[in-house]
């Protein structure tokens, strides 16, 4: 159920059916409120109805206080509740408009106070200034029948701004893989037999392409380990030419680099050449 935004319940110094409110007691319903305690009511003036279906049944439920200082510097209790649908609509139509807060002053005799229902109205003045100092000063106070506690105060009534927050859109949840094959085994449990038999084939053909496929890729594994060994046996022989021709290579530079220079012939002697020519 949607909750209202927070809005304004009671001021610091504003009046009630005995004393004006002040600010520990706003402080105190602030930090001490808790629905899982004692949960606060939303109720038609206050009266508590018995029956589900009576007028003065309750309109909501008060889910968190707190307080925030205004402009004047006075402390300001805010509230947000879970309101009903019938509460809602009623807001809508411009009814019961108004809001007043119950407190108990010394709530479980802890001495501290604490928000124990808030009232809807349509006339501020039955909850209202005149009419909370007018139940004051009576010996029986014309509004303790609605109280949970004839000692509880009722706060003037204050416009009540009731705007709903906006529910985060949720995604929709995609199912999860169990539930997907959970679905699918109860939709194979629904089949006849001749259902089953078909289901029994096709799993038997995708076993035998799913055999065939991995004697293909064995075959093809073998294969390539079979180049990579040919292939390593290539580049050890091509290493070991190698190596023949740097070992003949360098042979030769050490011939070379041994051979002298100059020319290898025998110099002539220098003999007289003899001449029969007369």
């Amino acid at each position: 159920m949607a909750k209202s935004k927070f809005f304004r319940v009671a001021t610091e110094g504003a009046t009630t059916d005995g004393r004006t409110i002040q600010r520990s007691w706003l402080e105190q319903m602030a930090a001490n409120y808790d629905p899982n305690k004692y949960g606060a009511r939303v109720w038609l003036e206050h009266i508590r109805g018995l029956f589900p279906d009576s007028d003065f049944r309750a309109y909501g439920d008060v889910t968190a206080l707190k307080t925030e200082e205004n402009s004047e510097g006075k402390l300001v209790l805010y509230a947000q509740i879970e309101p009903t649908n019938d509460l809602i609509e009623l807001n809508k139509k411009k009814q019961k408009i108004y809001s007043s807060m119950e407190i108990d002053l010394d709530f479980a005799d802890t001495g501290e106070c604490y928000f124990t229902g808030l009232a809807v109205t349509d006339s501020p003045a039955s909850l209202g200034t005149e009419m909370l100092q007018f139940s004051a000063k009576q010996q029986v106070s014309p509004l303790a029948s609605r109280k949970t506690r004839p000692e509880n105060l009722f706060s003037e009534a204050v416009e009540l701004e009731l705007e709903l927050e906006e529910e985060p859109e949720t995604p929709e949840e995609k199912p999860s893989l169990f539930s997907r094959v959970t679905a699918l085994l109860k939709k194979a449990g629904e089949k006849s037999s001749a259902d089953f038999s078909d289901v029994n084939k096709a799993v038997e053909a995708i076993a035998t392409e799913a055999g065939e496929l991995k004697n293909e890729f064995n075959a093809a594994l073998k294969t390539s380990n079979e180049r990579c060994e040919k292939l390593e046996d290539q580049v050890s022989e091509l290493t070991e030419q190698l190596e023949a021709q740097k070992s003949a290579f360098a042979e030769l530079k050490s011939q070379l680099e041994n051979t002298p220079d100059g020319p290898t012939r025998t110099p002539a002697s220098g003999a007289p050449l003899e001449s029969d020519c007369l």
